[in-house]
């Protein structure tokens, strides 16, 4: 009877307590924080380093950073209990989470059992668009189908002659993955190319992230050495991009993207490009990796965007979410403020300079979501 009281009474306080609009919050009152949930280091340190940029931002008082575990689709309970923990401090207004890793939407549902006043912002979703729009506020994510024509279109640029595909079942179970699959394979019988359909281990199963880039390691110059230099290389999986750049790089094969296009992603790690000193600076990477290329006969075979997209949807969620806690939104979904966010960011790693960045609302059989973004960007060349 009492933790019935209890419960009652906190749902009370919650409802009371909570804006109902977005004006009635305010980060003058320093009563705020924002929940940012990523996945560890060793998943994908870009986004894990986003999370420290907004830490150290705004501190502690304002910022809960928590991770995911690596083997996620294993431990969904750990994921969880890990977003609904962040969710449970009254003091968080919003919820960031990138990358939204299945699981994601039964942690919401427990959320959701605790509080409906949370601003919930999910980037680069593995879960079915329709399940995790009916529980996020705001998805972000790059534009899969976009890139289904825009990375052949890339690869022919580039001289290439074949397209190797690299994924697992566990990937091609998401619908927009698979989507953009068959994407690559339509586009490259327009435009001309092979496109050869590669299986490798799953990071998170018996083989581990280690055996995965082995695998790929080992693999990439067998391709080589079976369709010659102009094949162009793609995965589906963060942990197999250094990997795959260094065999690509040292075959003189092409390699249009990482999954998760960025500078950052995979190309410092795989060309020992010294980052002392240059934690987080977009141009000073893109000039080294030109500088590397250049000196290795490689100009003109590497490519990638030039905005790291999942440190976006973090740190520019973060500045939304301020922005909505300050009534500075039109409600919770402002295309306007969104896009507003995503264009200061952009400028604020390019040192001003101006990046193209698309955004459009995701159609799937028909549907249109008014609150799930996709994001397209222009390639720049190495």
């Amino acid at each position: 009877m009492i933790k019935k009281l209890f419960i009652v009474l906190l749902v009370f306080i919650l409802i009371i307590g909570s804006t109902g609009c977005s004006k009635e919050t305010s980060v003058g009152d320093d009563n705020w924080k924002v929940g940012v949930i990523t996945g560890t280091v060793s998943q994908n340190e870009e986004e894990y380093r986003a999370a420290e940029n907004v830490l150290a931002k705004y501190g502690e008082e304002h910022v809960v950073m928590q991770t995911y575990p690596d083997k996620f689709t294993e431990e969904q309970e750990t994921v969880i209990a890990n977003i609904a923990g962040v969710a449970a401090d009254p003091e968080v207004k919003a919820l960031v989470i990138c990358q939204g890793v299945p699981g994601t939407s039964a942690a919401l549902d427990k959320v959701k059992e605790l509080r409906d006043d949370l601003l919930i912002i999910v980037g680069t979703s593995g879960e079915d668009p329709n399940m995790i729009a009916e529980r996020a506020d705001i998805c972000f994510q790059m534009d899969e189908l976009g890139m289904g024509y825009a990375v052949i279109d890339q690869a022919k640029k580039q001289g290439a002659e074949v397209f190797v595909h690299y994924s697992f079942p566990r990937h091609m179970s998401y619908a927009l993955l698979a989507a953009r699959r068959d994407l690559f394979i339509e586009r490259c019988e327009q435009v001309g190319l092979e496109f050869v359909d590669a299986t490798a281990p799953d990071p998170i199963g018996d083989a581990g992230q280690s055996g995965a880039q082995q695998f790929i390691l080992e693999d990439v110059p067998k391709k080589v050495k079976e369709y010659g230099k102009d094949t162009a290389f793609f995965s589906t999986n963060c942990a197999m991009q250094p990997p795959l750049i260094k065999s690509v790089f040292e075959e003189k094969a092409i390699y249009p993207q990482p999954c998760c296009p960025s500078p950052f992603h995979g190309f410092p790690a795989a060309l020992e490009v010294d980052m002392e000193g240059h934690k987080g600076d977009v141009l000073y990477v893109i000039e080294e990796v030109r500088n590397i290329c250049a000196e290795n006969d490689m100009t003109g075979r590497m490519s990638t965007w030039p905005v790291p997209a999942n440190m976006m949807y973090i740190e520019a969620g973060v500045e939304y979410a301020i922005k909505w806690m300050n009534g500075n939104t039109n409600g919770k979904i402002d295309i306007d403020v969104i896009k507003e966010c995503f264009k200061e960011y952009a400028e604020s790693v390019s040192q001003g300079k101006e990046i193209e960045i698309k955004v459009t609302n995701l159609e799937e059989n028909g549907k249109e979501f008014d609150n799930y973004f996709m994001v397209l960007e222009d390639f720049i060349d190495f």
